[in-house]
């Protein structure tokens, strides 16, 4: 199955492996530069049926750190459309990106947040509780500023897609701005932004809506969140199924599913493939595509994963640094089809 095309709306995977969305910290202003031409390019060339580029802020005070990808500006799509440019003219892989806004945990950098006299900047959140309780209070962001970042989010999202970008993939986990609004540990309002899930999921349902108006039928919406907080009261997996079913109804094709990341000193149990549970629960209870992540490593445990029809996509992060040729190895083993230059034939087994 690994090697089976996928369709989302018309559009047409070649197999089911992702590079996962995976910070480099390396962008200059948040445009790309010449490390993510080369990094991208070569998961491309390995044969990975879909590209998806890390964290992309939607406005500067959305970057987790100052060296964060970026695309509130024309600069800085020009530079992601000449990547997609070489992935679509030299391979057969699928290009996305993943829009997304840090909320509280933006302005740090190596984990710890920068002071506003080193480089940092004011944060925002659904409620002024900051990520950390030695962190500054983020600012509690106003129903007009709510409406706002909906439009930011569009506005991205059109500059993803003129700049050739197949799928855009809304981040609305690991205690960003979208997670931050959903879970009731970090969303404490009293508005329409807050209180019962249709409150608190609101956010991300507006960014769905504004989203897919400058989406068609070949450009596919995918969402990725945090199954559970792994904390007491917050954000669990009851919601997530709900929250899967409800994005389902607004044309969202795929759920990516991970985990963690709105609460400081959480205790997460990590082993391979700790997070595809969730991922298989939400793909049969909202009836809804998803994509596995979560210490993935080989083509084999993939390969099971699709079989036992726990997901439909495999998100690959940690081993696809080690092995941007993951894909096309695989599929040697499997006596399978996959993209490998033409110019390196030479090598196949």
């Amino acid at each position: 199955m690994l090697y089976n095309p996928i369709k989302f709306r018309n559009l047409e995977l070649p197999n089911r492996w992702v590079m996962s969305p995976m910070c480099m910290y390396s962008s200059e202003n948040g445009v790309a530069t010449d490390f993510h031409y080369v990094h991208y390019g070569s998961r491309a060339q390995g044969g990975t049926g879909l590209i998806m580029v890390e964290a992309t802020a939607v406005v500067p005070e959305g970057r987790i750190t100052p060296k964060c990808m970026g695309i509130w500006n024309d600069e800085q799509a020009a530079k992601l459309g000449e990547i997609v440019k070489f992935i679509k003219n030299n391979t057969k892989s699928k290009t996305a990106i993943q829009l997304a806004h840090a909320g509280r945990k933006s302005s740090t950098w190596e984990n710890k947040q920068l002071t506003l006299d080193n480089g940092g900047w004011e944060t925002s959140s659904a409620s002024d509780i900051p990520y950390d309780e030695s962190e500054r209070k983020p600012n509690s962001l106003t129903v007009e500023e709510i409406k706002e970042t909906v439009q930011q989010f569009k506005i991205a999202a059109q500059r993803s897609v003129d700049v050739g970008f197949d799928i855009i993939e809304i981040h609305a986990a690991h205690g960003y701005l979208v997670h931050q609004f959903l879970s009731p540990l970090s969303n404490t309002r009293m508005d329409e932004y807050g209180g019962n899930l249709e409150n608190r999921s609101r956010i991300l349902v507006e960014i769905v809506d504004a989203v897919n108006e400058v989406l068609d039928e070949n450009h596919p919406l995918f969402v990725r969140i945090s199954a559970t907080e792994y904390a007491e009261n917050g954000w669990d997996l009851e919601e997530s199924i709900e929250l899967s079913k409800i994005l389902k109804s607004k044309n969202v094709d795929l759920i990516d599913v991970s985990s963690g990341g709105n609460i400081q000193g959480a205790k997460i149990p990590v082993f391979p493939g700790y997070q595809v549970p969730f991922c298989e629960e939400i793909k049969k209870e909202a009836d809804i595509a998803t994509g596995a992540v979560g210490l993935i490593t080989s083509t084999e445990q993939a390969e099971g994963i699709l079989l036992q029809n726990k997901a439909d996509l495999i998100f690959v992060a940690r081993e696809m640094l080690r092995n941007p040729y993951l894909a096309v190895e695989g599929s040697f083993i499997e006596s399978e089809d996959c993209f490998f230059p033409h110019q390196y034939d030479r090598a196949r087994i």
